[in-house]
């Protein structure tokens, strides 16, 4: 059984990647058990592998971490539960497509406790909701925002990294990039769709969700 934490207060991204390096490794010696981590971090912006660099609109505004996580550039910081996930993936079939959109259904059944709809979309990566309280886009699609991003890191088939979902996080924040290098979409909240949820009935709905969603290791 993953063992599962919670810390308190907001914890720096340095910090976040030396204790997942850490354990990790331990992970895949057999030293201890895999591992789901809850944080916050301060504001910052991470850069995935497959980052470029006029993703990054406003360089000096947060501190930017390169990170060996797939994926682009993304932010995170206050009011945005942040979720390492370091699982045995070998034990789980190494099947990565499996293991990724495992961690995509656990994101929607844990935003459908609070009557929130995810979608998966297509060449755009992370969770999306529909905006029927939004313009319709350009070319008369209904509008979607982005609530919560995916990027994993595999070694010895242990992942580490993980997802991120917004609770109540400045928005305007986001401004600073082009969020995953998706551009002509918004970003939103639990609380900006007009739902009061607190990062704890996240976390309860995020640690039922997941029992649902993951088959424990063999």
């Amino acid at each position: 059984m993953a063992e599962w934490m919670i810390s308190a207060g907001l914890t720096g991204y340095k910090e976040a990647e030396a204790f997942m390096e850490d354990r990790a490794s331990r992970i895949a010696r057999g030293e201890a058990p895999e591992c789901i981590w809850l944080v916050e971090h301060p504001p910052l912006y991470t850069a995935g592998t497959s980052a470029r660099a006029e993703d990054l609109i406003e360089p000096g505004r947060f501190p930017v971490f390169t990170t060996r996580r797939g994926g682009q550039y993304t932010y995170h910081g206050p009011g945005q539960r942040v979720v390492y996930v370091m699982l045995d993936v070998g034990a789980r079939g190494r099947d990565v497509r499996r293991f990724v959109q495992q961690l995509e259904s656990w994101v929607i059944a844990a935003l459908a406790e609070f009557n929130v709809t995810g979608h998966i979309r297509a060449g755009r990566v992370g969770v999306w909701v529909e905006r029927d309280d939004r313009p319709f886009t350009a070319s008369g699609d209904r509008r979607e925002d982005k609530i919560a991003a995916i990027g994993i890191r595999l070694r010895k088939w242990i992942s580490f990294h993980g997802l991120s979902i917004n609770v109540d996080p400045d928005l305007e924040h986001f401004s600073g990039i082009v969020p995953c290098g998706i551009s002509g979409h918004g970003v939103t909240s639990l609380v900006d769709l007009g739902l009061p949820v607190s990062m704890a009935d996240l976390d309860v709905a995020l640690e039922r969700s997941f029992a649902r969603t993951f088959q424990t290791a063999e």
